[in-house]
């Protein structure tokens, strides 16, 4: 090659770098806001959802639940405190202490009655909510009762999505149905709406699934099941299959003990299971007063 045509070539070369700046620099600057545009998006949708999240808080009404005679701070009344105290105590010790090596699931508690009408809701509430002023301790109410749902009448919130909603897959994770209420430590879950196949769901895999995410999610938080009542119902007793321990509310001079033995033989054998004597007291307010419990391995 002579030298006129390696300068030509060295030409060529410098106008071929030259054309090809300025179609990169444009390249880049187009790149920049689409970056920027996408950030944006994510904060906002963050943001969407800590909102959505603080809409779906529910609150309580402490006045009308204290009221009604339920625990709903430490100034409630000082027998119903000391009453459930002793209560939680033990389902504590059985979650967390030594007994729980020999439960599955000993953080899952189930609570029901041999019949309907024998106050499982007013027991399951107040056991939540004195264990929610534990210091170290969160609790989680599942309205399990997707035959005759209770809470949202009992804690007097509107109905959402919930439990049932969760086990049909119509909502995307079990986030979305663990609403927080105004006292710290207490989270719901409601029953959902109504459907025909509530024992199938509650007999599914999924609910295998969210009982097993529910022992294991947080390790200092007991989740407490109102069940619908044994007798005549196949749904309880196929929930005693997830739990750790169960309770059954025995009202005081109506509740027959023949009732009481048939329904704690159709409940899992390896949970531990107790029994607090409630009775209604017959008032303006129609309120319960506790009388008493037992506990202990259902084949002890």
């Amino acid at each position: 090659m002579s030298t006129i045509e390696k300068a030509l070539a060295k030409q060529r070369e410098a106008a071929q770098n030259k054309s090809t700046e300025p179609a990169k620099a444009p390249k880049t600057e187009a790149l920049a806001p689409k970056a920027s545009t996408v950030k944006q998006a994510r904060v906002t949708k963050s943001s969407e959802l800590s909102a959505n999240k603080d809409a779906e808080k529910i609150v309580l009404n402490g006045e009308r639940l204290t009221e009604r005679g339920f625990i709903y701070s430490p100034d409630s009344a000082h027998h119903i405190q000391e009453e459930f105290r002793h209560i939680k105590r033990k389902l504590l010790n059985n979650a967390f202490g030594p007994a729980a090596k020999t439960l599955k699931h000993s953080n899952l508690i189930m609570v029901s009655s041999s019949n309907p009408n024998e106050g499982k809701t007013f027991i399951s509430i107040n056991l939540a909510l004195s264990i929610a002023l534990e210091q170290d301790k969160t609790v989680l109410l599942v309205d399990a009762d997707v035959l005759r749902p209770s809470l949202h009448r009992e804690l007097e919130f509107e109905s959402k999505k919930g439990l049932l909603e969760y086990l049909l897959a119509e909502v995307e994770s079990l986030g979305e149905v663990i609403y927080n209420t105004n006292i710290p430590n207490l989270k719901l879950i409601p029953a959902g709406k109504p459907h025909h196949l509530t024992n199938e769901l509650l007999a599914s895999e999924r609910m295998v699934e969210l009982a097993q995410e529910l022992a294991q999610r947080y390790p200092d938080r007991l989740v407490i099941f109102d069940c619908p009542p044994i007798l005549g119902v196949t749904e309880t007793p196929v929930l005693s299959d997830l739990v750790g321990q169960a309770v059954v509310v025995v009202e005081e001079s109506k509740t027959k003990i023949e009732d009481v033995k048939r329904a704690v033989s159709q409940l899992n054998e390896d949970i531990a299971i107790g029994c607090v004597m409630n009775k209604t007291i017959r008032s303006n307010k129609d309120v319960y007063g506790y009388y008493g419990y037992g506990y202990g391995k259902k084949h002890q």
